[in-house]
């Protein structure tokens, strides 16, 4: 295994993905700007839900912001071509993870799962060739690299797809429930519908969602089953694009085919080397930094199960844990201020302040209600009490209760890992 993974292999994989990574980066930074996202997040609200602890990232707001998703959609051209690479992967990696920490009310996936690949990439010589770099810097150079290398990609992307199968095994899933809910959202043709909702169907695409996303990076990997796979990796790829709206997640994830397939398979793109140039590096530097990495991408999607209640109804320990297109969430809130001296109460109009989208997922997101009480607390000069009556529909499921209505939210603390005890613990039959 370890002779395996030491082996030398062409880096021809490695840079074409990272060509389709840059431009995937452009195409993301830029169509947040031309889509009306940035507005949305950005530029129309008075502020955004950054992660909590992370209140210093409200500096992220505002038109500066379109400065900001321009100068990462040009860093992403400058991965594409290949001109000071590692100081633009480098200062991407670090401007995203400032977009994706600063804003909640948008969440996807990808967000993170692109932070990750771009710190990973940091580390990667995907300049080594048909690069400005390895043109204008001979040093940068090389045709090879050690196979281990692309494969912390593939490892990362493995990672991904195990846990949104393990995600996916429970019971609204398992019988079709939600299978229902999403593709009823997907299209209003009554022909489409009345395949959607045959009991079959539903069943079908619930457990061929958890069989892709167990055996797909196997059967890549597989020479008699890899051409198969391509052809189901774009079937479900695209056709999640075009229904689901998910941003450059499906072609990202089909940019990872590159690093799979045989190198050798790109050599018409790139001019015959003579003389191979092996990619120099230290390795120690690498195992210090990408054991302890990995460990936390392993544990990280495992912490709702020893923290308290079902985080399908709590949300604790959700993100970060590739829990990707599961649910359906609707909510209800209500927040009372009540002055301690006078105990006289009136409910907030969180409506006035917040815009539609920071609305709808304040409702249903006990972190968010959190963190917006601590906001509405420091707008009073004195002390008051909070108190919240928010109500939650799981699934269309007959709503129940979220929050305890007796706990005053200014006295409430918030833990990453363990179960708040502000929040139910409800059972959902």
């Amino acid at each position: 295994m370890k002779k395996y993974f030491s082996e030398h292999i062409e880096n021809s994989g490695l840079v074409i993905f990272r060509i389709l990574l840059g431009l995937l980066i452009a195409s993301e930074s830029f169509g947040a700007i031309i889509l009306g996202w940035v507005d949305t997040i950005f530029i129309n609200s008075k502020f955004s839900f950054n992660f909590i602890g992370f209140d210093f990232l409200q500096i992220l707001h505002g038109e500066k912001m379109y400065v900001y998703f321009s100068m990462m959609g040009i860093l992403g051209i400058l991965i594409a071509i290949g001109l000071f690479y590692r100081f633009s992967m480098i200062l991407f990696t670090i401007m995203w993870a400032g977009v994706y920490l600063a804003q909640k009310e948008s969440y996807n996936n990808h967000y993170y799962f692109l932070v990750l690949v771009g710190v990973i990439m940091c580390f990667l010589p995907a300049n080594g060739k048909l690069s400005l770099d390895s043109k204008f810097f001979p040093k940068t150079q090389s045709t090879t690299l050690p196979r281990w290398m692309p494969f912390l990609l593939i490892f990362q992307i493995s990672i991904l797809y195990f846990y949104a199968a393990v995600a996916k095994i429970y019971p609204d899933w398992l019988d079709g429930t939600f299978s229902r809910i999403l593709l009823n959202g997907i299209t209003q043709h009554q022909f489409l519908l009345d395949i959607f909702n045959q009991k079959w169907f539903l069943l079908l695409y619930a457990y061929a969602g958890i069989l892709f996303d167990l055996f797909i990076i196997p059967a890549l990997f597989w020479k008699r089953t890899r051409v198969l796979a391509i052809i189901a990796s774009f079937a479900f790829h695209i056709s999640n694009s075009i229904t689901l709206k998910i941003g450059i997640f499906p072609f990202l994830a089909l940019s990872f085919i590159v690093l799979i397939v045989d190198p050798k398979t790109f050599q018409f793109i790139f001019k015959k080397s003579e003389t191979p140039k092996i990619y120099p590096f230290k390795s120690n530097l690498y195992v210090w930094f990408f054991v302890p990495f990995f460990i936390l991408q392993l544990l990280f999607p495992l912490r709702h199960f020893v923290i308290k209640g079902d985080v399908l109804f709590t949300e604790e320990g959700h993100r970060l844990s590739w829990r990707m297109m599961l649910r359906e969430r609707i909510g209800e809130l209500k927040i009372k201020v009540v002055d301690p001296k006078t105990e006289l109460s009136r409910y907030y109009d969180y409506e006035s302040e917040l815009t539609s989208t920071q609305i709808k997922t304040l409702k249903h997101s006990p972190d968010l209600i959190w963190q917006y009480c601590q906001r509405i607390k420091k707008q009073y000069k004195e002390p008051v009490a909070i108190y919240v009556e928010s109500r939650v529909s799981i699934n269309r499921r007959p709503f129940v209760t979220l929050i305890d209505e007796n706990v005053d939210m200014t006295k409430a603390q918030f833990n990453y890992f363990q179960h708040n005890d502000w929040i139910l613990l409800q059972k959902l039959d």
